[in-house]
């Protein structure tokens, strides 16, 4: 899997730019509600994206950990690998909002 870290970077970049239309450069170190002001549907648009383009499952209880963009590289690549791997732990869970 070629560098799986810059390509979720690169999607959670792609989506603040397009689907969330928000201006400037997103960096790992930004917190996703008080410097990229993510709201509640920003989340599930976010989230969505990201388990569509990697096939992977995000969860609330996932959610409730990512503070920061790099907190999110770290969930999508760590459930990435999972399901690579054929695991599934951790991956309980669904969105009400689907």
């Amino acid at each position: 899997m070629p560098d799986l870290r810059a390509e979720i970077l690169a999607e959670i970049r792609r989506v603040f730019s397009v689907d969330l239309e928000v201006p400037g450069l997103v960096e790992p170190h930004h917190a996703l509600a008080r410097d990229l002001r993510v709201d509640s549907m920003g989340a599930i648009v976010l989230a969505v994206a990201l388990e569509d383009r990697f096939r992977v499952k995000l969860s609330d209880e996932d959610a409730a950990a990512v503070v920061t963009v790099k907190d999110l590289v770290d969930l999508v690549e760590r459930r990435s690998r999972e399901a690579l791997s054929g695991g599934d732990a951790g991956q309980g869970g669904t969105r009400g909002a689907r």
